[in-house]
């Protein structure tokens, strides 16, 4: 059983001047669906297929192999920017979103799984990695 649901990520507090994107594919790129000197927000939809025990993401915006999902967030040259110094991305994983949370989003108009990551990394620069603790919450219900 396949079905699409939507999906936001929120990077608060980017670093300013540095482009941000989200990875479609090997090499496009989702633009940001709003922009502030606070706020980056990426909105897209992903297939899930909840035939086994897990949420199996599918589609362009889903990276990886089946047992270990993730998106990622494209930062400086890799997110299309010329001119920069900087060459990054984020991996946000996907594995820890329950078949309960799809399952709530899939039941309720105009949710959608959503989660917030910090703009800027330890060393002061754009956000990259593994992102640890990323926590994908049902919202908009």
């Amino acid at each position: 059983m396949k079905q699409e649901i939507p999906f936001r990520i929120v990077v608060a507090d980017p670093l300013a001047g540095v482009f941000m994107k989200v990875q479609k594919g090997k090499d496009a790129y989702l633009a940001p669906t709003a922009t502030s000197s606070r706020t980056i927000t990426f909105d897209f939809s992903l297939m899930v297929d909840l035939e086994g025990d897990i949420p199996n993401f599918l589609g362009p915006f889903s990276q990886g192999p089946k047992t270990s999902r993730f998106i990622y967030v494209n930062s400086g040259t890799y997110a299309g920017q010329g001119n920069t110094l900087w060459a990054r991305r984020a991996k946000l994983s996907l594995m820890s979103i329950s078949k309960e949370k799809v399952e709530a989003v899939l039941a309720s108009t105009g949710a959608r799984l959503e989660t917030t990551i910090q703009g800027i990394g330890r060393d002061g620069g754009p956000v990259c990695a593994s992102v640890k603790g990323v926590e994908w919450k049902v919202a908009g219900q």
